[in-house]
């Protein structure tokens, strides 16, 4: 496959090939999943909200651990599918996923106590709005989770530019600190480890 139907599906999934590369990213980001989820230090108690859920690699640990777990996704197909292997939480009221971008989530204000997401940033039109968005649903003290890879490790993947927009670090924390987020702090499991996974409170 060509770098750039690859780097389309990454950002879109759709189709067949889109079902497979789903598969895959569960599977690639497994790690950096599991660590962001773990940062949310979710309680039964929690509304969270995952921003690009993609293929749901997460979605089982959050609706077994939250009161209610929100999701957004640009990507009809993966909306179906966490729709159908989730259906007993959606007719239960306890999970809702929604089509739709960062840049408009389709959830009102206030809604979440916690949101995260995975290796999305890179396709964000505007970080600034994006972020501006996100502290709009969430209520005041909640938390924030975004995983990424950095400009520095994603620049030598060489995707193209018209579809992936590489992020440094200090770039989504600036963002983050004028869409009012405090407490900004950068983890990650081990100091040679190639990823970021950012934390952040709403004020």
């Amino acid at each position: 496959m060509a770098p750039r139907f690859v780097a389309r599906q990454l950002s879109h999934p759709r189709g067949f090939f889109g079902r497979v590369i789903a598969r895959l990213m569960n599977v690639h980001n497994a790690a950096m999943n599991t660590f962001a989820v773990q940062q949310l230090d979710l309680k039964p108690s929690d509304r969270v909200l995952e921003i690009g859920f993609g293929g749901g690699a997460s979605l089982s640990r959050l609706v077994q651990q939250a009161s209610f777990v929100g999701g957004v996704d640009r990507s009809e197909y993966a909306v179906e599918r966490a729709s159908k292997n989730f259906a007993e939480a959606v007719s239960s009221s306890r999970a809702d996923f929604r089509h739709g971008s960062v840049e408009s989530i389709p959830f009102d204000s206030r809604s979440f106590n916690k949101a995260c997401t995975v290796n999305t940033v890179y396709f964000w039109k505007s970080l600034e709005a994006a972020f501006a968005e996100i502290h709009r649903i969430l209520s005041p003290g909640g938390r924030l989770v975004v995983g990424f890879l950095p400009k520095e490790h994603m620049d030598r993947m060489n995707m193209p530019a018209d579809i992936f927009t590489t992020r440094t670090p200090q770039e989504v924390v600036d963002a983050m600190t004028k869409a009012g987020f405090t407490g900004i702090r950068i983890e990650r499991p081990k100091p040679t480890t190639a990823w970021n996974v950012i934390v952040a409170t709403a004020a």
